[in-house]
């Protein structure tokens, strides 16, 4: 049997490679780390990488106060759907106070009863899932 000649044999090996570099990189992109929470597909940020003014509202959290605002610790809707559904009474929101703020101002810090802490600068257009080791 003669060997094909070799304008017959690129389509074999274009489709080789091929099928190599995409192997190749569904293998390697599987387990790259990723900056987005599983649950949320929220972007992830660590706790120190937050001002010092939300750690220290993270902090107050934890010891269950004592908060600056009546409202804090109030159930929070999640009206937006930004955070994963859960049943309506399953967050609770903390206004993170600012130096120069005469009102609540736009920042908070929002809870899950299962320890989950989001961050939003915004007043609730955005969020960031706050991983806290």
């Amino acid at each position: 049997m003669a060997a094909r000649p070799s304008w017959q044999r690129r389509p074999l090996i274009g489709l080789l490679v091929l099928v190599a570099v995409v192997l190749t990189a569904y293998l390697v992109g599987r387990d790259a780390p990723s900056d987005r929470d599983s649950l949320s597909g929220l972007p992830v940020v660590e706790i120190g990488e937050l001002p010092a003014d939300v750690r220290s509202t993270l902090d107050l959290i934890k010891d269950q106060g004592p908060f600056r605002y009546e409202q804090d610790g109030a159930t929070f809707g999640n009206r937006e759907g930004l955070l994963p559904d859960e049943p309506a009474d399953y967050y609770r929101e903390y206004t993170v106070p600012g130096p120069d703020e005469d009102d609540r101002g736009p920042r908070r810090l929002v809870t899950g009863r299962q320890g989950e802490v989001y961050y939003t600068a915004d007043h609730y257009d955005s969020f960031v899932r706050v991983l806290d080791p």
